[in-house]
């Protein structure tokens, strides 16, 4: 809910933020850069809208430095509506271009007329490293410039000093997720997906006609694209610039190719980045492991192929970094870390890349979980089963309801346990499962396929422990079974806690536990995000993209959208930045008749303007009295004569369908550290032949805390989560709710607004988890 309204074409706000002023009118300028990647009009369009909310002039430049440098119509003022409708948009509405006119001091000399013309002082550039370092070079200049034009009479001393300053901020496009310091650049998500959506097709074409696909995708100097997709996908081998294959890896591949073949498989996937090569430097063409993959008798063929909350937040903190700036502030790009924003000096950030550019592929790569993909990868793709079998026995089981993800994350504990040498049990439908006997070995291949496949594979029920406890004692006893892995959602988190108290009564559940949180809703202690939760944003975002478009020739119509997620308003919150709400109510966030009223009241106003569509989520469990039913009602009488409503509830909707490149990723990787995490602990407490564990740490979550893969006991955890709603106790996402509401011109104190921190690029902002 958004209590206090500020309607469209409000006065602009006045105060201060950490002692700088606002509201006073600075114009500011936001060009996009020579390409375009998804998730830019997201960006467009929160930093437009934020530098309206602060009181500032904003100018869009159309056609990135060539409109900068032509002036005229490509610089117009916009105001809250030029950006509207556009945040589901791919590309970029302001338009990009390359332009070898800026390269040059003549063509910068033009930029800074026109920026000047029209008293722009700040600048916000979209784009890749190039784009980033013209920016640079432009501020060092601004100076130099102002006088030059001065001296041709083209403005005069006055109007030079008052525009002396130049603030640039960028924010980074390049879906080759090669820019340092920042977790994943704009455009990059949506190149992933579109890499999957690619290997997801040709798949059943590959199983049919038993086929090898090599499959080219793009990365000049980086191979982020290939390696994420080739960990996401199961992908058979790998090339990436990174890391050059060894020599006579032609043998090597047609080796590994045959042996998958050999074991069954009718599918092998080779991933390739198009700046691939060997040991000499030599380039790795696609059409060159086309062919040579066919020596191993398969037949081949060749095949080309933030996110929008990610974007709008780094659209909103470039605004407050350019509000400010002093005359000592560098440029600064705007980057995610974790779940924070920061700012990082520009040319630091640049020099990082170009340098890695300059001394070749075989630069170690400075982001500390790439090598970390790249290690998995090989683990999973290249390492054969353990000659020696260990002593230890592992069971996997899922509970809670089917999210997407919980396959990958199955796949990669089973392989790894195989690769350690333990023996590996699946265990069908959850708790009721173990207690019923419905436990089977499984190998390698039994696994196989199950990467891009939603829901539960091994089955999966919401059934506790306490239900029956001595029959799951009994069969933990029966199958020698040391360690239980869980994945699940809040039941897996509960199930699992209820076994370590049950640990005093029972010694055969003194093993080794680890969950793995894996729910749409979000609502696991111990991680930022659960398995499953991002196919779920994914999935109502595209659903709520489809119901204004189904609008698109209706007038005055206000869509109320239910979510699922129980008390859990992480849905909700989320979805609502990627499409513009105009609302989203959830349980954490209280709200009154009286917010209501105030929301009725702004879709009012807002259907007097040229956007006559309003959407509003609703959490499913937000209030007990205020219904989705009660707010159709609500919103149909109030606003009966100005607009009408529809309802949609998502459903069972946001559970279904293949898991994004994320969850696919995320999954996997839980997996494998989840496994490695509990062989340790196994080794750690053994002895004299069994397993005795009963201290705190050998019943953990793992979960990705800010970027940061953590292990959190059970039993510390408990203190933190109110278990009457399912919920922890805190939630990092409640501070998006700021963005989102102020994002929908809701008039919220600015002093709310958190700011992110500068930082240098240190080895610590170097090794953040990309893409995790």
């Amino acid at each position: 809910s958004f209590p206090g309204l500020c309607p469209r074409g409000c006065p602009p706000l006045e105060g201060t933020l950490q002692g700088h002023p606002v509201g006073r009118g600075v114009p500011w300028g936001l060009p996009s850069s020579r390409l375009t990647f998804p998730g830019m009009n997201a960006a467009v369009r929160a930093v437009t809208r934020m530098g309206i909310y602060v009181g500032a002039k904003v100018f869009l430049i159309y056609e990135g430095y060539e409109g900068l440098v032509e002036g005229g119509d490509n610089i117009k003022q916009a105001n809250w509506l030029s950006v509207s409708n556009i945040i589901q948009l791919g590309g970029t509405v302001i338009g990009s271009a390359r332009c070898k006119a800026f390269t040059t001091r003549a063509g910068r000399l033009r930029a800074a007329r026109n920026l000047v013309e029209h008293g722009i002082t700040n600048l916000c550039v979209i784009g890749g490293d190039g784009s980033l370092t013209g920016a640079d070079i432009f501020r060092s200049e601004w100076g130099e410039l102002l006088e030059e034009l001065v001296q041709d009479g083209q403005i005069s001393e006055e109007v030079a000093q008052e525009n002396s300053r130049l603030n640039i901020v960028g924010l980074v496009g390049s879906i080759d997720n090669d820019f340092c310091g920042t977790d994943m650049t704009i455009g990059t998500d949506s190149a992933l997906h579109r890499i999957m959506e690619v290997i997801d097709a040709i798949t059943t074409t590959a199983q049919s006609h038993q086929r090898t696909f090599v499959l080219e995708v793009m990365g000049r100097h980086c191979g982020y694209l290939a390696l994420v997709s080739g960990l996401a996908s199961g992908a058979d081998w790998l090339f990436i610039p990174e890391s050059p294959p060894e020599d006579g890896w032609e043998d090597l591949m047609c080796e590994r190719l045959g042996e998958t073949r050999s074991r069954g498989s009718r599918l092998n996937i080779i991933i390739i980045a198009e700046g691939a090569i060997d040991r000499s430097g030599k380039p790795i063409s696609s059409n060159y492991v086309k062919d040579v993959s066919a020596r191993s008798g398969a037949r081949s063929g060749t095949h080309g192929g933030q996110r929008v909350p990610g974007s709008s937040k780094m659209g909103m903190e470039a605004v407050m970094a350019l509000l400010e700036a002093t005359p000592d502030t560098p440029a600064c790009v705007v980057s995610l870390s974790g779940n924070q924003s920061v700012r990082l000096p520009l040319m630091e950030c640049v020099q990082v890349v170009s340098t890695g550019a300059r001394l070749g592929a075989t630069l170690p790569c400075p982001c500390r979980s790439f090598e970390n993909n790249w290690n998995i990868y090989k683990l999973l793709a290249h390492q054969k089963p353990a000659q020696e079998k260990s002593p230890f026995s592992l069971a996997i089981l899922n509970v809670g309801a089917p999210a997407a993800g919980m396959n990958a994350a199955v796949r990669s504990a089973v392989r790894i346990s195989i690769c350690q040498g333990h023996t590996i049990y699946a265990v069908s439908d959850g708790f009721e499962g173990l207690a019923k006997g419905q436990i089977r070995e499984v190998g390698w291949h039994d696994v196989a396929g199950w990467l891009g496949r939603g829901g539960s594979m091994l089955g999966t029920k919401r059934t506790l422990p306490k239900t029956c406890m001595e029959k799951i004692v009994e069969n933990v006893r029966k199958f020698n079974i040391q360690g239980l892995l869980v994945i699940g959602g809040f039941e897996a988190y509960e199930g699992v806690l209820q076994l370590v108290e049950a640990r005093g009564q029972y010694e055969e559940l003194c093993i080794i536990m680890c969950v793995i949180p894996a729910t749409i809703s979000n609502n696991v202690p111990g991680t930022d995000f659960s398995l499953g939760s991002d196919t779920a944003v994914n999935a109502a975002m595209e659903s709520c993209d489809r119901i204004k478009q189904s609008a698109s020739g209706t007038k005055r119509r206000v869509f109320i959208v239910e979510t699922m997620g129980g008390y859990c308003g992480y849905l909700s919150t989320v979805t609502g930045i990627a499409v513009g709400a105009d609302a989203a109510y959830v349980y954490e966030d209280p709200f009154t008749i009286h917010d209501l009223k105030a929301n009725v009241e702004h879709l009012t106003d807002k259907m007097k303007t040229d956007i006559q569509r309003g959407l509003v989520l609703r959490n499913e469990k937000c209030h007990e009295h205020y219904t989705t039913e009660f707010l159709y009602n609500l919103y149909s009488s109030e606003g009966k004569g100005i607009f009408d409503c529809r309802i949609n509830v998502l459903g069972h909707l946001q559970q279904g369908g293949a898991p994004t490149p994320f969850d696919r990723n995320y999954g996997t990787k839980l997996g494998v550290k989840a496994v490695l995490w509990m062989s340790e602990k196994l080794e750690e407490v053994y002895c004299k032949g069994r397993v005795f564990a009963n201290s705190d740490d050998s019943a953990c979550v793992i979960g990705l805390r800010k970027k940061v893969v953590a292990f959190s006991p059970v039993t510390e955890l408990k203190k933190v989560t109110d278990f009457e709603h399912r919920l922890p106790q805190e939630q990092w996402w409640l501070n998006l709710r700021l963005m989102l509401k102020m994002l929908a011109n809701y008039q919220i104190s600015l002093t709310e607004y958190i700011s992110g921190k500068m930082e240098h690029v240190t080895r610590r902002t170097l090794s953040i988890e990309k893409g995790f």
